[in-house]
């Protein structure tokens, strides 16, 4: 279809600017034709190229668009407004959405530091993590794909080559090729894999490559060729590009480009959270490497991937459940080993066999605990001491591949900073102490577990003591508990 001009009237739309012109759709600045108010944003219409020399799969991808857009929520995706008869004119009208596509940054003369890295890519993995709850996975992120907004947030564009679990896979039924773009395209989308969340995760890595070294992971192959080199392939090391970047982020980089998905990050929210936690991370060889793999490793893996049958994909949100963020608040104030024991049990139950999941352990301290009774002390010798705590404590739910963090926060309200830090880090189970003194008075005074009960964003698991003081064996932190005067002091 040629271009619309500015003006021209659509089944109800007034057409605006052209605002971008691409290989498969133009879209264009909508309004309502008969000056009605808007939907309280701007509008934008998606038309796809349908000429005679375009293929088959735009028309394809513009109709799984449309199938998809109309059941996505959240602040991660553009707002659906309506769309067109596909035996007419074929269009999509959604939110206009104000930003900078990711491609600003890999533009910019000057490489983003370490901090803006950062910052992109928890934004990224934030939505690509709310899009696998919704059992969606992109296939085609790239760096025109992904918007920032002014407040840090990311919006992700262009589903046309998405696969959603509950609704047919057009693509795949309709074409017998590797579908996405060839830069960001996962191993497995290669060979015909399609649904698996961890191919966004491959995505994400590519662009984080590119980020830090202003280099293309495996160049742009034009080939299936060259496409399958990524199945046994590794890149360049980042850090032998760009010595100066750190090796934890090294380690994060690779981890995203592992050839199988199994070794990457098993979702969005293990992404971010390392990202966001940097001296938590574990640098293997991996992140400290600084030369190439030796041509015998990828000798093996190509042999490998020559014999490997893959597995159909994960249901995105089966997958995010089977790789938890377990949070366990650990208390610091008037508690009792048999608490301590009680809430460790508690967790172990709640990690159970999962491989993937992670356990993060989490005290919070009031602002006077490292101020005025401890002043003789430095801020960090205080932290320093409650992390040590921290670890006594969890050292028996350590296990071979178990990832463990551990983290002080200082707030003055207790609850408000476990439910912050759960939000923040996309926690799928809190576990808590459950309040056990004063019950009388609960009904009037909310404590800590019930604040946090009222409000968390996840499943909560209350532990009440269940074993005697004098058959346990363990140590205590030096302090810990809940009780209905812990509403705004330290857990």
């Amino acid at each position: 279809m040629k271009l619309l001009e500015p003006g021209a009237e659509l089944d109800g739309f007034l057409i605006g600017e052209c605002i971008h012109s691409g290989g498969m759709a133009h879209i264009y600045q909508v309004h309502y034709a008969d000056g009605r108010p808007g939907p309280g944003f701007p509008m934008a219409m998606k038309i796809p190229r349908m000429t005679a020399g375009d293929g088959a799969e735009n028309i394809v991808s513009f109709e799984v668009e449309s199938q998809i857009m109309q059941v996505l929520t959240g602040n991660h995706v553009p707002r659906f407004v309506a769309v067109g008869d596909l035996s007419r004119v074929p269009w999509l009208v959604m939110e206009y959405v104000h930003g900078r596509t990711l491609q600003h940054w890999l533009d910019a003369e000057m490489r983003p530091s370490v901090g803006e890295i950062i910052h992109l890519g928890v934004a990224m993995a934030h939505a690509v993590h709310a899009l696998h709850q919704q059992n969606t996975v992109h296939l085609d992120l790239k760096p025109a794909n992904v918007l920032i907004r002014d407040d840090g947030s990311a919006v992700l564009l262009d589903f046309g080559l998405s696969c959603h679990a509950h609704y047919p896979d057009l693509l795949a039924e309709q074409l017998r090729k590797a579908v996405g773009s060839p830069i960001w395209i996962a191993p497995e989308q290669v060979v015909g894999v399609r649904g698996d969340p961890r191919s966004d995760i491959f995505a994400i890595g590519v662009m984080l490559y590119q980020l830090c070294t202003g280099e293309l992971p495996f160049g742009e192959p034009q080939t299936a060729g060259g496409l399958r080199q990524r199945l046994w392939m590794d890149p360049t090391p980042p850090r032998k590009l760009k010595p100066e970047l750190p090796p934890w982020l090294q380690e994060v980089v690779l981890r995203c480009l592992e050839p199988e998905a199994a070794q990457r990050y098993p979702s969005g929210a293990h992404l971010a959270f390392d990202l966001a936690n940097p001296d938590q991370i574990h640098v293997t060889e991996r992140g400290n490497k600084v030369t190439g793999t030796r041509f015998r490793v990828h000798f093996k893996r190509w042999l490998k991937a020559a014999g490997m049958h893959y597995q159909p994909s994960p249901i995105a949100s089966q997958q995010i459940d089977e790789v938890p963020i377990v949070m366990v608040a650990v208390p610091h104030n008037d508690v009792t080993d048999a608490t301590l024991y009680s809430l460790r049990q508690a967790v172990a139950r709640s990690l159970g066999t999962r491989p993937g999941a992670r356990l993060a352990c989490v005290t919070v301290i009031s602002s006077s605990q490292t101020s005025a009774s401890e002043e003789h002390k430095s801020e960090s010798t205080v932290h320093r001491r409650y992390l040590t705590s921290l670890r006594q404590w969890a050292q028996p739910l350590d296990a071979p591949g178990r990832q463990m963090s551990f983290h002080v926060l200082e707030a003055g309200d207790v609850a408000q900073a476990i439910l912050d830090y759960a939000r923040g880090n996309n926690v799928s189970v809190i576990v808590m102490g459950a309040a056990t003194h004063g019950l009388k008075t609960q009904r009037f005074i909310a404590t800590v577990p019930i604040k946090v009960a009222m409000d968390a964003p996840c499943t909560i698991i209350l532990v009440k003591q269940s074993v005697p003081f004098e058959m346990l064996g363990g140590t205590a932190l030096e302090v810990g508990g809940y009780s209905d005067s812990d509403a705004d002091a330290g857990t």
